[in-house]
Order: C-alpha cells, then sequence, then structure tokens
C-alpha cells in the first residue's frame, strides 16, 4: 500500500538510552551522538579486533570474515547493541555495556536472527519457537579482503517486509564476482512487533520504529569501527532490497535529512518498499498495537477498562508468548501485506515520503535506485476479472477511498484488454502506447494485471520516482534504472549480485557480470560508470552504454532499461511465481545483455503521470483501517 497518509511533524520523546548506561540529551528531531567508545586491532593478529566493550577474532577464508558464533551452550556475536528484552523492549537500542575483560570471542559462524514473522503470501503455519532466533540479535556480519586498508564500506540492510529475514546473505560471492575490493558489512534490526510496534503507549513509554533506531546505531557503529576490519568511513554505501531499500529510504529522511553525509555519502535502493505510512498515534497502528497485546495475553477487547499497563505488561512478558503473538497478528493480515510497518513518528521519521524526499530533504550525497518490471503479482489476490472486482480491489487497498477517487483511479489506470485466463502471457516492451504494463504483463493482462500493475506502481515503482527527484538537487545525484528480464519478478534481481553458482535460467552471464560491474563502480566511486571498475567479461557496447549512463533529471527522467537479448523462446512456469502461471521467457544458451536508455516519465504509458498522481492524492488517504 502507499505512504500518502498527512502527517505533519509530531512531538518527539526529548532523550534516548543511547550509549554505556549514559542519556544523551539531544533536541526533537535531531540526529543522536555516535556513543561508541575506541577501538584498536591487535599488533600481533590483524584478525583479532578490540572494539572497547568486546575482542573478536576473525577468520580467514578467502576472505576475512567475522560473524556471530552459535554454540550447544551460548551465543556470542559482534554485538552492536545491548539485547532489546525486559526493559530495554520498545526502546531505542543501547550500544554495549563496557563489560570486555579480555576475553577474545571467537566470530566465525552466523549468529540468530530476529524473530520472524512472515506475511499472509503463503498459507501460514502454526507458530513454532525456533532455536535460530531470539529477541537478543543485534550484530552484524562483517567481511573484508585480505590485507584491506582503506577499502569502500557496503553496508547491506535486508529485506522482508519489516517482519522476516536476516543479516545472511552472499556477501562473498559479490566482493570476490567484484573487479575492486570493498569491505561488506551486513546488519540485523527489530522485525515485526518487537521493531515496529506503534502506539500512543509506545511512543509515551517507549519509541516507534525502534527498528530503525536500530539500523541507526548500526551505521553510527560503522563510521565508529569500520576503519579497525580495513574500511574506509568516508566512502560508505547502504544499500538494500524490498523492504531493506526502504530502509534505505528511511534512513535517507531520517532526522528530516538532517544528518547529511555523517553517516554514509551513497544510497542503493532496489525496489523499496513503501507501505502505507502513518503517523504512530493512527487508528492502523493502535489497532495493530492493541491485536498484539491481545494476542499475548496482556489486554481484553471485551472487557478494555479492566485492562491496565498494557505496555507494561509486554515488556515483562514471556519471549515465546509475544513472538507468538507478532506472528500471529502479522500472519492473520491482509494477503501479501505485512501488520508492523514504519510509522511517522515525528522524531526520526519526520513527514510522508512522498512529501519529503521530492522537496530533497535527504541525506547522503547519490543515489542509485532501481526496481523489476514486475514487482506485484507475488503480492496480489488473483481473483480481479472484472472492472467491478478491479474496483473491489483498490477498495480494499484503500477501504475510504470515496467515489471520486475510485472513478480517477479508473482514469489513470484504464483498460484496453480482456482478462485472458490461464494462457502463455508476453510482457511489454514498456514503450509501445498501445500495450501497456497497466494492463500487459508476464503472468496477467487485463483487469488482473491492471490490479498487479497497481499496486507494483504504488509500493515499489512510484517510491523510486519520489527518491530520484529527492536526489536530483545542486547537492546531490541519482542513477535510475529497472531490471526488466522475464520474468523480473519481485526479488528476482537477487540472483544477479547475490547468488553464487550459475546464473538462473533466464539469466546470460554477461548480463549478471554487467550488473556487477556497474554496482561495484557505484560503491567504489559513486557513480554507476567508472569503467576502469567494469569486469573484463562486460561485453564492450554494454560498459560503453553504463559508462555514459547519465544522472536522473527531473527536466529529462531518464532511466536505464536493463534487459538481454538472444536466447530460446520458452513457456516455463517460474518456480518463484507463487500462483505458477505458464509464461514466455527466453532462456540460455544465447542470451546476452542489452541495455538501453528510457523516459521514466513516459515509461509504460505515462507512469511518472501516475505517480504524481499518488503523490498528490496523499492527504486524501485516510487513517481508519
Amino acid at each position: 500500500m502507499l505512504s500518502l497518509l498527512s502527517s505533519s511533524p509530531l512531538p518527539g520523546a526529548l532523550c534516548a538510552v543511547l550509549s554505556c548506561g549514559f542519556f544523551f540529551q539531544f533536541a526533537d528531531g535531531q540526529a543522536p551522538p555516535n556513543p561508541y567508545p575506541q577501538g584498536q586491532v591487535s599488533s600481533s593478529n590483524p584478525l583479532e579486533v578490540d572494539l572497547g566493550y568486546a575482542t573478536y577474532l576473525g577468520v580467514a577464508n578467502e576472505l576475512n570474515e567475522w560473524f556471530g558464533k552459535v554454540s550447544s551452550s551460548s551465543v556470542w556475536e559482534i554485538r552492536y547493541a545491548e539485547a532489546p528484552i525486559g526493559p530495554l523492549r520498545w526502546q531505542r537500542p543501547e550500544a554495549p555495556n563496557l563489560t570486555s575483560n579480555g576475553t577474545v570471542i571467537n566470530a566465525s559462524t552466523s549468529a540468530v536472527a530476529c524473530p520472524q514473522a512472515p506475511n499472509h503470501v503463503s498459507p501460514p503455519s502454526p507458530f513454532a519457537p525456533s532455536s535460530g532466533e531470539s529477541e537478543d540479535c543485534l550484530f552484524l556480519n562483517v567481511w573484508a579482503p585480505p590485507n584491506a586498508e582503506n577499502l569502500p564500506v557496503f553496508v547491506w540492510i535486508h529485506g522482508g517486509g519489516y517482519g522476516s529475514g536476516s543479516a545472511t546473505c552472499d556477501m562473498d560471492f559479490f566482493i570476490n564476482s567484484s573487479k575492486e575490493p570493498f569491505i561488506g558489512v551486513a546488519i540485523q534490526y527489530r522485525l515485526a512487533a518487537f521493531g515496529f510496534l506503534s502506539s500512543d503507549d509506545v511512543h509515551n513509554f517507549g519509541t516507534p520504529n525502534a527498528g530503525l533506531f536500530d539500523q541507526y546505531l548500526a551505521l553510527q557503529w560503522v563510521q565508529n569501527y569500520i576503519s579497525l576490519f580495513g574500511g574506509d568511513p568516508t566512502n560508505v554505501t547502504i544499500a538494500g532490497e524490498s523492504a531493506g531499500a526502504g530502509s534505505v529510504m528511511m534512513q535517507a529522511m531520517a532526522f528530516g535529512g538532517s544528518v547529511g553525509d555523517t553517516l554514509y555519502n551513497q544510497i542503493w535502493a532496489a525496489s523499496p518498499y513503501l507501505p502505507q505510512q502513518y503517523n504512530y498515534s493512527d487508528s492502523v497502528p493502535t489497532q495493530g498495537y492493541y491485536d498484539f497485546a491481545e494476542a499475548a495475553g496482556c489486554y481484553d477487547s471485551a472487557n478494555p477498562n479492566a485492562t491496565e499497563h498494557v505496555f507494561q505488561c509486554l515488556v515483562n512478558q514471556d519471549t515465546k508468548i509475544l513472538q507468538n503473538a507478532s506472528y500471529t497478528c502479522t500472519v492473520d493480515y491482509k494477503f501479501g501485506q505485512w501488520a508492523y510497518l514504519p510509522v511517522t513518528d515525528g522524531v526520526m521519521i519526520q513527514d510522508r515520503p512522498s512529501d519529503q524526499l521530492p522537496a530533497g530533504r535527504v541525506n547522503g550525497k547519490t543515489a542509485l535506485i532501481g526496481t523489476n518490471a514486475d514487482e506485484g503479482e507475488m503480492f496480489v489476490p488473483q481473483n480481479v476479472t472484472t472492472e467491478e472486482s478491479f474496483v473491489e480491489f483498490v477498495q480494499w487497498m484503500f477501504p475510504y477511498f470515496t467515489d471520486s477517487d475510485i472513478q480517477t483511479v479508473l482514469e489513470y489506470y484504464p483498460i484496453t484488454t480482456a482478462q485472458a485466463q490461464n494462457t502463455v502471457r508476453f510482457a511489454t516492451d514498456g514503450v509501445d502506447p498501445n500495450t501497456t504494463a497497466v494492463t500487459e504483463g508476464p503472468f496477467a493482462t487485463g483487469q488482473q494485471q491492471r490490479a498487479n500493475n497497481l499496486y507494483a506502481e504504488t509500493t515499489f515503482v512510484c517510491p523510486a520516482q519520489w527518491m530520484a527527484e529527492g536526489f536530483n538537487t545542486e547537492n546531490h545525484e541519482a542513477y535510475k534504472y529497472q531490471y526488466s528480464i522475464l520474468t523480473s519478478l519481485h526479488g528476482d534481481d537477487l540472483f544477479a549480485y547475490f547468488t553464487a553458482g550459475a546464473v538462473p535460467v533466464n539469466m546470460g552471464q554477461s548480463f549478471r557480470d554487467a550488473m556487477i560491474s556497474f554496482l561495484n563502480s557505484f560503491i567504489v566511486s559513486g557513480t554507476p560508470n567508472t569503467a576502469s571498475v567494469y569486469n573484463t567479461t562486460v561485453p564492450a557496447d554494454t560498459a560503453s552504454f553504463m559508462a555514459s549512463w547519465p544522472a536522473y533529471d527531473t527536466q529529462n527522467q531518464t532511466q536505464a532499461n536493463l534487459n538481454h537479448t538472444g536466447g530460446t523462446l520458452t513457456t516455463i512456469t517460474d518456480p518463484r511465481d507463487p500462483f505458477h502461471y505458464p509464461v514466455n521467457m527466453y532462456v540460455n544458451p544465447g542470451l546476452e545483455a542489452a541495455f538501453n536508455l528510457v523516459n521514466a516519465y513516459t515509461w509504460e504509458g505515462g507512469r511518472g503521470q501516475r505517480c504524481d498522481f499518488w503523490k498528490g492524492v496523499g492527504t486524501r488517504v485516510p487513517e481508519k483501517r
């Protein structure tokens, strides 16, 4: 859903517990200071790093790696925050207490994930506690080439709808496949109700957006310590996909854009996930708070006046009961959506993205922003066959839209073809005015594609446009792209840079080499067009295209269209498609990268104009569930 809700700056907390037992005072809406002590590298073992609060020993593989270690008796991790349990639940994270006593912690394997709460895309299973999940999960992983010194730094924020995921990723493959070396970091943050519970209670006694504050503290950790691992804290890129890219967007907006480039220079957002963003005290997050509290045994909706101190009850509740409540509330939520999400809190997040981003109030200097051609299909109920059912879908997404609002949506999403059920489908080329993504796609046509595309644009594509607009200012720069090789489902781009092994059947090796190369260029130099960084396996014509890739300009809204040519046309079912539609796609052998420039505003029958509409309708999106 959209982040278009009308919101004005709200009162924020005056202080936060941010470091080693000390309270740092700061004015409303201002970024907190870095709370970490200094550290040092062992003179006898470069893999031994003393962070001031703990000493970690990494392992030398192809890369030097520092992870958390899991054993049968204890859990060790590269901790960047105190365990957010008991009185620290739903509070801003604290830097670890100064407890280093000379003990060296083995940090050779990944540690536990934060409690997971997947959405209702798949049929839910009953909650089952997992030994691989714990509230004590605020740690990060570091990868460094041997003898690293003053290298660029790449910080990955995982996706998963703000309800699932972890710091486990194939960073080894990404670094080893890149021509120029860099330091990799992957962070974890509180998820679902643990990280994004919101209401007046949470605001008064804790903090909304706790998961975003976790991310911010992790970025401060990077600034303070990454040089000990061979990284350059003045050349940091933060990146993510889906909710990870949404998190990057939130960090780019943090504290009203007042952070500047003190924590990072570049941002890379791949399919930025922007669901409807409410004020912290609006009816939707408040109802979610009481649903969670009731599931956790801290609230009785049948007798609400008999339940006091709901928040304190949650703080004191057993972790398994809370994990069950978070999971249950999420899997029982709307199909394809998550129950607990970032809100406008008036401190870290001070405005709607659709307002703040285009105004240029952003952190960082340069942005690389991409979306996939078919972002929406896996999140939309596949029962939209008539205009009446399309209207029902719009009302389901925006239940308090007026008849006039609905009519305007119909005008911006005109229908040109009839639904074709159970037939093989083709994608559009994006530029043919007679066949656009509004009604044509690889998984659906007609009314169903109309719904798929509306969800894609409101949730991923338009936020990407607003981000690009925000970085098109005198002191900022943006580069925009679309990942277009069939089937281009949400998340398919991860196979290009974060999945080792053979390329998928629908991706040419030259496409993967090219994408890794321009990403490597962005991390190292701040633009995707530094040709000296490209792998030698990138075809000459593709390398030439990337080297001349222009920045996004609101007067000439150019984006790169990342596709391929060649291969064999085949009817196949994409294993990631939850609905198992047969699709016409080109497969290996013979696939080669084919990149070109298109106008992002006129693309797909005027996608930019539709995004302007969604931006403008923000104040009319209601606050009720």
